[in-house]
């Protein structure tokens, strides 16, 4: 499927290559899992033989990735709380996840900072940090540093990798599996010492 899309950008336009990664980078943000990632790997390749500028797709990558961030930072705001308290996230009580929110415009910020380098986990940092209802454009501007650091990096290993551009899927896809691990632990491990001290002893 990749090699497919691969070989269509390929046959595009410059002007279509760029609308592709900006596509891919926003959707990325609302419908995880996708291959965002390994496309812009792509890209790189399709700057490494002349078909795409590097600057370009950088700017245009981050730019998707910022927006589709904060399409859900505003779903967050303007849904989250009627979501939850409608009680459709059944598993999540309400006093726990007013709780969380608390935390998250405490240290959230952070979150957002490292959200790129979170695969799998992007559109949940996203909700919440509209949810928390932290401020728009530090949270903007904070995502778009965070997005224009990891898609640098990925493009320059598509640039490097040149026509093995593909074999860096696995590594990614073992990034991913191990970082979203390691976060829905820590969420777990978090949500397990936000519980009122009865709840613990009951």
């Amino acid at each position: 499927m990749i090699e497919f899309v691969f070989n269509f950008l390929q046959s595009l336009d410059s002007i279509w290559i760029y609308a592709v990664i900006f596509f891919v980078a926003y959707v990325e943000n609302l419908f995880p899992p996708s291959p965002s990632d390994i496309m812009i790997v792509a890209g790189g390749y399709l700057v490494g033989v002349g078909k795409i500028d590097f600057v370009s797709a950088l700017v245009i990558a981050t730019m998707g990735s910022t927006a589709g961030f904060m399409t859900m930072y505003k779903i967050g705001d303007w849904f989250g709380l009627s979501i939850i308290e409608k009680g459709r996230l059944k598993f999540l009580p309400i006093e726990r996840i007013h709780k969380v929110e608390n935390w998250f415009r405490h240290y959230g910020y952070w979150l957002i900072v490292i959200n790129r380098f979170l695969s799998g986990t992007r559109a949940i940092v996203g909700f919440f940090a509209g949810m928390s209802e932290v401020k728009f454009f530090p949270t903007a501007i904070l995502c778009f540093v965070s997005a224009l650091l990891w898609n640098g990096i990925l493009l320059y290993f598509g640039t490097l990798l040149g026509e093995n551009w593909k074999t860096i899927d696995s590594y990614l896809s073992t990034y991913s599996q191990v970082v979203t691990f390691i976060v829905v632990t820590g969420i777990l491990v978090g949500l397990y010492f936000l519980l009122p001290k009865k709840n613990k002893m009951t």
